[in-house]
């Protein structure tokens, strides 16, 4: 984006946030402190309606400055453990309308995508789109053997604007983040980098049809969720075709309920696939607002979700997932020594945070919670409580949980508007209880060790090499251990690293020869997994060693 149109862009933004009675923002930065006295001549500032509060001023102002800038209000709303909450409840009430752009648009960007005219890649295609969204729109098709379909397709020039509008998010966080009072706190060139981040891999639909396939396979056959099929060979970067469902929107609770939708089911069922998909399958849908869910209600006893629009997805680090399992259940405890130094192991919190004042300030948040009726505790206000809390701790943002903390809202918010005595928590607990049993069984343990095996037979081969390496060239004085202390502390690094391979070495041939021993059926059961189990803890023995 050039600077000129960088310049007017920034104009632009400016005069809307006057016009909204914004002018503290705007006068907040150093390129306007000269010249504040001009805004009290501002017809904007003598006619404003003064009743309005400034959640709603920023809400209207964000609307007005188009879709990108919606999409980051929506993004900005997530993360209450930063805004006040004031502010965060307004930016939650955005929506992303956005004015479809001509159907024959639409249908020349297809065709310059999939390289041939519509008529001869579908039976029917309908110009008139069924949805417009600030990146892409949706349009009904057919396909030549019968099949319905949806094709979404990106907007005309909505990657120039997103660069555009980027550049000028960047700007006014870095204004923001020196010049405003608050700057320091709220970290709005965070905010920005990880919005940046979210709303650049929805322009690949490639992208979005893969994380679609993906989780179709983790719940195919489910009675839970269904997933549309991707049509791969009419996907691109720009395009993607998937096969149109007819399902109830979410949304529509007259509908629902004049199906005979058991609306306790359904609710239940949504905390249930939020937790498959977070530690069952680590792979979990980060955008299930309302307008991307639907309803499959063939059989209202058991109506079954239907989810659309995978441009977002979040995944978790295997660590991450221990640390949050454990602490829900430390939560569910009331275990709150437990919380606080799982939030310090987990490096959460820093490394030097008095464990004793952290469980204290976590227990003032929680006690008059806990005290309430469990159906009535808001397990998304309790988590955005804790944010808080431990912001007085520089706790450090995790953004991978932001996108869980969003994806909690929104299915929490869901499912207490379907069925109003929604126990959340009671329907989460035996879920993480049996997901913590089941990854600390034996044969989980098993798994995963002989899944770090490869690693161990890579590093038994390589390690001979690189330490032959390592005394050439010490005979050759290309590396040199100048003093007695330096060729102490090599020799013991040696000497560790040769005890830690012989019982990495040890533990495998214990632990294969077991498994081996485990398949002879003449031979006594136990001798195998006792071998087996002797493998597993030389294993672990080394890994605690070292």
């Amino acid at each position: 984006m050039t600077k000129p149109r960088q310049a007017l862009r920034l104009i632009r933004v400016n005069v809307v946030l006057v016009r909204h009675g914004l002018d503290e923002i705007v006068l907040a930065t150093h390129l306007f402190r000269p010249v504040r006295f001009l805004v009290y001549l501002s017809p904007f500032y003598w006619f404003r309606r003064k009743s309005i509060s400034r959640g709603e001023r920023i809400r209207r102002a964000l609307e007005d400055l188009g879709p990108i800038f919606v999409k980051f209000g929506q993004t900005l709303s997530t993360r209450r453990d930063l805004l006040p909450l004031d502010i965060a409840d307004e930016l939650a009430k955005l929506q992303d309308r956005v004015p479809p752009f001509p159907g024959v648009r639409a249908r020349q960007r297809v065709e310059e995508a999939l390289g041939g005219s519509v008529k001869e890649l579908f039976k029917e295609f309908d110009e008139t789109p069924l949805a417009s969204a600030s990146i892409a729109q949706v349009h009904a098709a057919r396909l030549h053997d019968g099949r319905e379909v949806v094709v979404k397709v990106l907007r005309p020039g909505v990657e120039d604007l997103i660069h555009r509008d980027l550049d000028v998010l960047h700007l006014i966080a870095g204004l923001a983040e020196d010049y405003w009072s608050d700057g320091k706190r709220l970290r709005p060139r965070e905010v920005v980098a990880e919005y940046e981040k979210t709303v650049l891999d929805e322009l690949d639909l490639i992208r979005e049809a893969a994380n679609a396939a993906q989780l179709k396979r983790n719940f195919e056959g489910s009675s839970l969720l269904y997933v549309p099929e991707v049509h791969w060979p009419l996907t691109r970067r720009e395009v993607m075709v998937m096969e149109r469902i007819h399902g109830v929107p979410i949304r529509d609770l007259a509908t629902l309920r004049a199906r005979g939708t058991d609306f306790k089911r359904l609710a239940e069922n949504g905390v249930e696939i939020f937790f498959t998909q977070v530690f069952k399958h680590n792979f979990f849908h980060a955008d299930m607002h309302p307008g991307n869910i639907f309803v499959d209600v063939a059989d209202p006893a058991h109506p079954r979700y239907m989810a659309v629009d995978f441009g977002i997805i979040g995944t978790l680090s295997p660590r991450d997932q221990h640390y949050l399992a454990e602490n829900f259940l430390a939560f569910f405890n009331r275990d709150y020594r437990r919380v606080a130094v799982l939030h310090v192991e987990s490096g959460w919190v820093p490394a030097g945070t008095r464990e004793d004042e952290f469980e204290t300030a976590i227990r003032t948040v929680c006690e008059p919670i806990f005290n309430k009726p469990l159906k009535d505790i808001s397990f998304a206000q309790l988590l955005l409580r804790l944010f808080q809390t431990a912001r007085r701790f520089n706790m450090e943002v995790q953004p991978q949980l932001m996108l869980l903390q969003k994806t909690l809202f929104n299915i929490e918010g869901l499912g207490r508007d379907l069925y109003p005595e929604l126990d959340l928590w009671q329907t989460a607990k035996p879920f993480l209880e049996s997901w913590t049993r089941e990854r600390m069984s034996p044969g989980a343990t098993l798994k995963r060790l002989l899944a770090g095996l490869p690693a161990v037979r890579e590093l038994l081969l390589e390690s001979p090499g690189r330490i032959n390496v390592i005394l050439r060239q010490l005979a050759e004085g290309g590396m040199k251990l100048d003093d007695t202390v330096a060729l102490a502390e090599f020799k013991s690094s040696l000497a560790t690293r040769n005890r830690h391979l012989y019982r990495a070495a040890a533990g495998a041939a214990l632990l294969l020869g077991g498994i081996l021993l485990l398949g002879l059926s003449e031979l006594p059961h136990w001798t195998g997994v006792t071998l087996a189990a002797l493998g597993a803890a030389t294993l672990i023995w080394g890994r605690l060693d070292a």
